[in-house]
């Protein structure tokens, strides 16, 4: 490659050197990259033939007359000497022009007081505003890792201040649980005729404070629940218990709620679900929540139901069987219940099946409520290593359905 190829030297006094300038840049020809040689002053004192078909794009005017830190840099000198001194004599600017993807490597020679300049190909950079002088590397990934820090320090926080929601949740929770109780007992007491015959109207009114009071009683309970489940101290009291027992408890103590909507509750409890190792209390809450949604959504004149069955769970694991061989050898007995609460209310959109299960959801924004029996009932059911779901229709109703294993160990 000829001379010609490249920019000639400006002024060949300034380069000082024994060997011939052809050599230096036929040599310089035959590197795979784009390199430029300037002056303090930013002159070019050097171009390799990659340099040159570069600064023919990105230049106007004349290649061989352009600057390094007016076409090229877009800052001042003294801010990029600066930087080199700061950096030990080499930095890393990115190119100013937008959308670049370009990254300008100095090295700065004090001897000659020479810059050389290779670029480079990098991701994509947003430039600094008013042209000024770019960050290096190095202070890219310091500010990378500031950044890191103050997010983590940001995400420790917000942990702290749920925390002390909780915490404060089951206080408050706890707090209102026993005169709540005392309420209750007297709103029992009066209605019972024990302190005087009351009025028809004045047991309607009783009766209605009664249910709202009864409807306080759940809230505090799912509070309770709530904090227990966020802060991890549930513990399982698994017993060998009758799921029938539990949850005939639980209609009886619903009964009288869905008398006063004018709603049906049918109960199908099948005789031949035996007896299994389970949290007694915990399956009847999360049965309770499940009731308590179906209640809610279902108008007067409707029926709820709710159904326990025997059922094999078949789990899918690492190394399967053909689905002819697995049902040819199928277990002989049920490892598990299915129970179902089974509404003819409104029904829930597909698009929401799965978000109803989260904390504070609420489909409906018509209704009371929190949005926490649903995920209550989750946690729990998940705790006794079952599963829940959701199928529903509108307007059809709903069906909520949740599986307990047999095998609790």
């Amino acid at each position: 490659m000829s001379r010609n190829d490249v920019i000639r030297p400006i002024s060949e006094e300034r380069i000082r050197t024994s060997l011939p300038i052809e050599l230096i840049v036929a040599l310089l020809d035959r590197m795979d990259c784009t390199l430029i040689l300037a002056g303090r002053r930013g002159e070019l004192l050097l171009v390799n033939a990659r340099g040159k078909a570069w600064l023919e794009k990105r230049v106007k005017g004349s290649a061989e007359s352009a600057n390094l830190f007016r076409d090229i840099l877009n800052a001042e000198p003294g801010p990029v000497f600066d930087k080199i001194e700061q950096s030990e004599g080499e930095i890393a600017l990115v190119l100013s022009d937008p959308g670049s993807k370009e990254i300008a490597r100095i090295q700065w020679m004090p001897e000659p007081d020479w810059l050389v300049v290779q670029i480079e190909y990098e991701v994509e950079i947003e430039p600094l505003a008013g042209g000024g002088s770019q960050p290096t590397v190095q202070e890219l990934l310091q500010e990378r890792e500031i950044t890191y820090r103050n997010l983590l320090a940001a995400y420790l926080r917000l942990q702290e201040v749920s925390r002390q929601k909780t915490v404060f949740l089951a206080s408050a929770a706890h707090e209102l649980k026993t005169p709540l109780a005392v309420i209750k007992g007297y709103y029992d007491l009066l209605l019972a005729g024990s302190l005087g015959k009351l009025t028809d109207k004045q047991t309607d009114i009783l009766e209605e404070s009664k249910e709202s009071c009864e409807r306080l009683v759940r809230l505090v309970s799912m509070f309770l629940n709530y904090s227990a489940l966020e802060s991890g101290k549930l513990v399982l009291q698994l017993r060998e218990n009758d799921l029938r027992d539990c949850l005939e408890e639980l209609s009886r103590r619903w009964a009288e709620a869905f008398q006063r909507k004018g709603v049906k509750l049918e109960v199908n409890l099948d005789p031949s679900v035996a007896s299994f190792r389970f949290d007694y209390q915990k399956v009847q809450q999360a049965a309770a929540n499940l009731l308590d949604n179906a209640l809610k959504h279902t108008p007067a004149g409707g029926t709820v139901t709710l159904q326990a069955i025997p059922h094999f769970w078949e789990r899918r694991v690492a190394s399967t069987t053909p689905a002819e061989e697995r049902r040819r050898f199928r277990l002989p007995r049920p490892n598990s219940v299915e129970v179902s609460v089974t509404d003819t209310g409104g029904g829930i959109p597909p698009e929401h099946h799965q978000e109803i299960f989260e904390d504070f959801v609420r489909v409906d924004r018509s209704t009371s409520g929190m949005g926490l029996g649903l995920a209550i009932a989750k946690r729990l059911i998940q705790a006794h290593r079952g599963k829940i779901w959701v199928e529903s229709r509108v307007p059809t109703g709903s069906n909520f359905t949740f599986l307990l294993p047999m095998d609790q160990g």
